[in-house]
């Protein structure tokens, strides 16, 4: 068994425009104050990290990784989120999603997808040059519009939607196994791969893909009523990421998965910080110790009600309690009558 590493936190939801908050050094600074040991950074945020510059140049990935070591931090992957998304996109929401994408790209999907392909390529380029093995991201979804069979679905129409979202992911997968590096989904409404049934369904179209890997969220699964500790169970072999995210879920007699186009503080499923919520964070890191998992615990804050500051403080205490420093001997070891095989066999009255 391996001890989980951290407590680390995916800065996307901190950067801003104000200090400490505007630059990596500023921000690694403060992330480090309040007891964190890893960062994950957004690609997307070009006050963490240029992207292209990381994928082409050696030299400036490790002047990267020298900031983030002088703060006494680790970088635990990279995340291309927003790209990722940009790889598959229904026709619905095109102009939503053209946000993601530089301007010279918007209104032109085919051009945006392009753009969105190339940004994975750098990721995986650029995570080699930063010495690390696995990266975060979205799948996109060409089908999500329809998750919901009404009006029916046409026959056919989600086994083309995964061999299309296949045939776009292969090339990438391929990249990232070229470098060594794991591409691990977020399974993620919103997303083609939302659940366990779509990730095993786009699996089988990657031919079981060796890097189509991932990244594990419980705060996701409550919101889909969905056992997030079997889950673990079921895929640990594949979980390579940890986003450490609180949730609940209280239904009512008006309301309860869909959430009734309200906002986030009036939904009855919604994310909470750490600790607030209903995710049974000890039995999940029992899970992944059992199950030897080798990779980071990263704090992903995102609550409706909690100052994003107090949940990043609260955050790295928290996951810190609940990492499980993994025994190397059994409880019972005091009480061993070692090993001999002379004795085995006289206890199974093999000698006789």
């Amino acid at each position: 068994m391996t001890t989980v590493k951290g407590p680390a936190i995916f800065l996307a939801q901190f950067m801003g425009d104000q200090p400490p908050f505007n630059d990596l050094k500023s921000i690694c600074k403060w992330v480090k104050s309040l007891g964190f040991v890893g960062i994950q950074i957004p690609t997307w945020d070009a006050r963490c990290i240029d992207l292209q510059k990381a994928a082409e140049s050696k030299t400036y990935a490790d002047e990267l990784k020298g900031i983030v070591k002088e703060c006494g931090l680790e970088i635990t992957e990279l995340s291309t989120h927003l790209q990722g998304q940009l790889v598959a996109v229904h026709p619905a929401y095109n102009s939503l999603f053209d946000a993601f994408a530089p301007p010279s790209v918007h209104g032109n999907a085919k051009a945006r997808t392009q753009w969105a392909v190339q940004q994975l390529q750098w990721a995986a380029a650029a995570s080699k040059n930063l010495g690390l093995n696995a990266h975060a991201t979205f799948s996109g979804a060409l089908l999500w519009p329809t998750v919901y069979p009404w009006p029916q679905r046409p026959a056919g129409l989600v086994e083309t939607g995964f061999k299309e979202l296949a045939n776009r992911w292969l090339p990438i997968l391929n990249t990232f196994d070229q470098h060594g590096v794991d591409v691990c989904y977020e399974i993620h409404p919103g997303e083609d791969l939302h659940d366990g049934i779509t990730y095993e369904m786009f699996l089988e179209k990657v031919d079981d893909h060796p890097r189509a890997c991932l990244l594990y969220d419980p705060s996701h699964f409550v919101l889909q009523c969905l056992d997030y500790l079997e889950y673990i169970d079921n895929y640990h072999e594949r979980i390579k990421m940890f986003h450490v995210k609180d949730a609940e879920f209280n239904p009512t007699g008006k309301q309860g998965v869909y959430g009734g186009y309200q906002s986030w503080i009036d939904r009855a499923g919604r994310f909470r910080s750490l600790g607030d919520g209903q995710v049974d964070f000890k039995s999940i890191f029992s899970k992944l110790a059992q199950y030897d998992y080798k990779g980071w615990a990263v704090l992903e804050w995102e609550c409706c009600i909690k100052h994003p500051e107090q949940g990043a403080k609260e955050g790295a205490v928290y996951i810190r309690d609940h990492i499980i420093r993994v025994t190397e001997r059994a409880f019972d070891d005091f009480a061993s009558a070692g090993s001999d095989e002379k004795l085995n066999r006289s206890v199974l009255g093999l000698d006789k």
